[in-house]
């Protein structure tokens, strides 16, 4: 067998396969279905510093070889987190990452200093395509500035892996991954959902009660590659490739282009197996290939 293993800037992982935030809820939803212990680890849904209720529904709809949706990171807040949910899933052999969201500077940074406490969290994953209140809805992801302002503060608070997903909803992604590098972000995890919109024509309205939500699934593959090797480019720090990764073929091709590592999300609700598939289609393509890690393959594009 290969060497699976890969090091995200002082994060271990048995193998190069994530979960993506909000597509595999707390883990042990998907333990009837998978050993989670077979993972390179999951990322917890979206956890904000309050609870929120999300948005009315319908929420969710499907389109061509894709999804939308606007679940508005409903959640009961980080210290339901902190109390309930985490003493459930602490002693699950992988990594366990969070996924932190908010509406301002503090919330972040508040919702990261509780996470720091968890002795069994080795990371956060960084949300900032989250709308910036104070700054007319605009998500802190889309510009520079506030990219800058949003890492910085959250990195004096949190000591552990600080990894941050980065919106694919910019004009330049490479000025956007520079500059949460430079703030102290320990890797990137790219992309989040792009925007999106579906129309009943019959009904002549939204499917979504948003109007607009975030698109997922094979059909954002293409952008999220050409992002991520264009980040592969320009960062020295780890990239986690996601977007549209849907079966093993999709991992390699993220792998080949820059990413150290992948995230599967919208494919986990389509085949609940689907990550461990993967582990171990990956290694039948090193052997088949003749690379004795994985680590060969990452960039070679």
């Amino acid at each position: 067998m290969a060497e699976l293993n890969v090091n995200l800037n002082g994060l271990n992982l048995k193998n190069p396969v994530l979960t993506a935030s909000g597509t595999f809820g707390y883990g042990t939803e998907f333990a009837d279905f998978i050993n989670l212990t077979d993972l390179g680890g999951f990322i917890v849904k979206g956890t904000t510093l309050h609870p929120r209720e999300g948005n009315p529904y319908p929420r969710m709809a499907e389109t061509p070889s894709g999804m939308l949706n606007a679940v508005g990171l409903q959640n009961k807040g980080v210290d339901y987190f902190v109390n309930h949910i985490y003493p459930e899933i602490k002693d699950i052999r992988t990594n366990i990452l969070v996924n932190v969201s908010g509406t301002s500077i503090s919330d972040y940074v508040a919702t990261a200093e509780k996470i720091n406490a968890l002795d069994r969290i080795p990371g956060i994953e960084l949300n900032i395509s989250c709308p910036n209140v104070k700054e007319g809805g605009m998500a802190f992801g889309t510009r520079c500035s506030s990219v800058a302002e949003v890492v910085k503060a959250v990195r004096k608070v949190y000591k552990k892996h600080l990894m941050v997903k980065l919106s694919p909803n910019v004009t330049d992604i490479q000025e956007i991954a520079l500059t949460a590098e430079a703030e102290g972000a320990d890797s990137l995890s790219l992309i989040n959902t792009l925007m999106g919109m579906a129309i009943d024509a019959e009904k002549r309205r939204p499917l979504l009660s948003t109007a607009t939500g975030g698109l997922s699934g094979a059909c954002v593959k293409p952008v999220a590659l050409r992002m991520v090797w264009q980040v592969s480019k320009v960062v020295k720090i780890p990239i986690v490739g996601l977007g549209g990764i849907m079966n093993v073929t999709d991992a390699i091709e993220f792998l080949l282009a820059g990413a150290s590592a992948i995230q599967i999300g919208t494919a986990n609700f389509i085949d609940p197996a689907i990550t461990v598939k993967v582990i171990k289609g990956i290694n039948d393509y090193l052997d088949r290939n003749g690379f004795k890690s994985v680590k060969e393959i990452v960039g070679l594009i």
